[in-house]
């Protein structure tokens, strides 16, 4: 077993649920171009990251899970490109409103959850997401999706992580689905001392997904030696 599953173990009353995941719900996927001065600066990189960002398409990933095998949560990803020789992306931001499910995002595929409040309020066609942390608000954004569905899937936006924890290496492939919507900011606003600071970036498109399915597969694991 990887050392980085102590982390549940030694945490109680907290549920361990290991690989795979299956997960439904709503998504907001945003995505960008980033330069890499903007990645190297504002892209909460950790030092095994430095230097190393090679380009791609970055990220940011709203979820709204009504189904996961910890029950319903929301979780906020951020993905600045790929990175390394192998040309992978990595998450370097990543809030969850639950312990159980920041816990296993941590030990079962190495990404750095971390513990805040998030609170999502929708209509059919507007979405307000709101993350706080210890009562400040570090992130908020309002949303308006419309127009014709489409479908979507990871085989248009490929999802292959490298996620370094406890000195290993987790390589993941996500597969995703689902029906899509054009979607587009209306207000964005951070606190750039927790959150990458988007602001004032266009992405490239916004989608709202509903439904939204992805599967967490098992990782393939290797020692980090760089």
């Amino acid at each position: 077993m990887p050392e980085n599953h102590s982390l549940i173990l030694d945490k109680k009353y907290v549920l361990k649920s290991p690989a795979p995941w299956r997960l439904k719900g709503v998504g907001i996927l945003l995505v960008y171009k980033f330069k890499r001065e903007w990645v190297e600066t504002y892209g909460n990189l950790p030092k095994h990251l430095k230097g190393k960002f090679k380009g791609g398409l970055g990220m940011l990933l709203l979820a709204n899970y009504s189904e996961s095998p910890v029950g319903p949560f929301h979780q906020v990803i951020f993905i600045p490109g790929k990175f390394r020789k192998s040309r992978k992306q990595a998450v370097t931001r990543c809030f969850s409103e639950k312990e159980v499910s920041t816990q296993n995002l941590r030990s079962n595929w190495g990404i750095p959850a971390e513990n805040v409040e998030i609170a999502w309020d929708a209509t059919p066609n507007q979405d307000r997401i709101m993350l706080a942390k210890n009562g400040d608000i570090i992130f908020s954004a309002d949303f308006e999706s419309g127009g014709l569905s489409f479908p979507l899937s990871t085989a248009f936006l490929p999802l292959r992580l490298c996620q370094t924890w406890n000195k290993l290496k987790h390589f993941t492939r996500l597969s995703g689905s689902g029906w899509g919507k054009l979607a587009k900011i209306k207000q964005l606003d951070l606190n750039p001392n927790f959150f990458p600071d988007i602001r004032g970036i266009h992405p490239l498109f916004a989608i709202k997904v509903n439904p939204f399915f992805i599967r967490f597969p098992t990782p393939t694991y290797r020692e980090e030696h760089v």
